[in-house]
């Protein structure tokens, strides 16, 4: 199981690679979602995506011999972006194994990276990805279920108790748990007493589901504004960290997955994509509230989209 010594260790070996991506106050919003309002500007990192902090971190943690062999991956896309970024850098061959949903933007982004693409249905990916294993030799870099993944998510949560000691509350957005599961572990590790909430889509919320049948749960694929929340199970590794871990996980409805997404970039001025606004849009909802006085902190997961697609909202 990761802990916080995991986290730390991921931290020293993958910090130099990446930006150290600020907290931003954006006061601003205080009134519309009842708190004292910062953002962990994921979007701003090297890839626009959180995701490079676990793929570099796997990336590292493997031997030479393996890199040589290639690599493939399964994504909805900024996994996918992460691990073509990692493997340019690294001088490793890398395919991606995309869901045929994934938006065009991600689709380029990793192909200018130099990876190949392969794009198929979502629950067809692993099989695809395991085929290529089984084929080629190549290594798998799993997205959210492995422990040098979630070690590498958990150095988010180090930097914003340390960039923001008297953060009350950080919120995530929640697929598979690598985020969320790192974030907590890590913040928790520098300070005990912050709270982690998670927010997934209400017509895909796995971790309710699984968090209330004890187990995890699978359910049918849906579609969301959030295309890259989409999981339709928790993780292996995942689950049992978020139910020791994390304080809460709550739901987005549609349509305030799409208010939030309009508000962050009108009224904050913050280009994310949709998965990202998901925090913000359940405390819109009013599906979870805090006091004025508490310092929250929003992780904005990722600025992969089009500046005409958050327009349309």
């Amino acid at each position: 199981m990761v802990t916080a010594q995991d986290v730390a260790l991921a931290k020293e070996r993958i910090g130099k690679y990446l930006y150290e991506t600020p907290v931003i106050r954006l006061q601003n919003l205080d009134e519309a979602l009842g708190c004292q309002v910062y953002v962990k500007a994921e979007n701003m990192q090297k890839t626009h995506s959180f995701k490079l902090r676990g793929a570099l971190n796997k990336f590292l943690s493997l031997t030479p011999d393996q890199l040589a062999k290639g690599v493939v991956a399964v994504s909805s896309g900024n996994h996918g972006i992460g691990v073509a970024y990692a493997a340019k850098m690294l001088g490793v061959k890398a395919t991606v194994v995309l869901t045929d949903t994934a938006p065009e933007i991600k689709i380029n982004e990793i192909k200018g990276l130099g990876a190949e693409v392969l794009l198929c249905e979502l629950n067809s990916r692993q099989a695809l990805a395991q085929s290529l294993v089984d084929k080629y030799g190549y290594i798998f870099i799993p997205p959210y279920d492995d422990e040098a993944i979630i070690a590498g998510q958990g150095t988010c949560g180090v930097e914003i108790v340390r960039q923001l000691p008297d953060v009350d509350v950080i919120m995530t957005p929640v697929s598979g748990g690598g985020l969320v599961s790192g974030v907590a572990i890590g913040a928790q590790g520098e300070k005990p007493s912050v709270k982690v909430i998670g927010a997934q889509p209400a017509v895909v919320a796995r971790y309710s589901k699984s968090r209330e049948a004890g187990e995890r749960v699978s359910l049918p694929k849906a579609a969301s504004l959030a295309d890259a929340l989409l999981v339709t199970q928790p993780g292996q590794n995942n689950f049992p960290l978020v139910q020791k871990y994390v304080d809460q996980v709550v739901s987005t409805s549609e349509e305030y997955i799409a208010k939030a997404a309009h508000f962050l970039s009108s009224e904050g001025k913050i280009v994310a994509e949709p998965a990202s606004s998901i925090t913000i849009g359940a405390v819109l909802e009013g599906n979870i509230r805090f006091e004025p006085e508490q310092k929250v902190c929003f992780l904005l997961s990722g600025g992969n989209t089009e500046l005409s697609f958050l327009a349309s909202l």
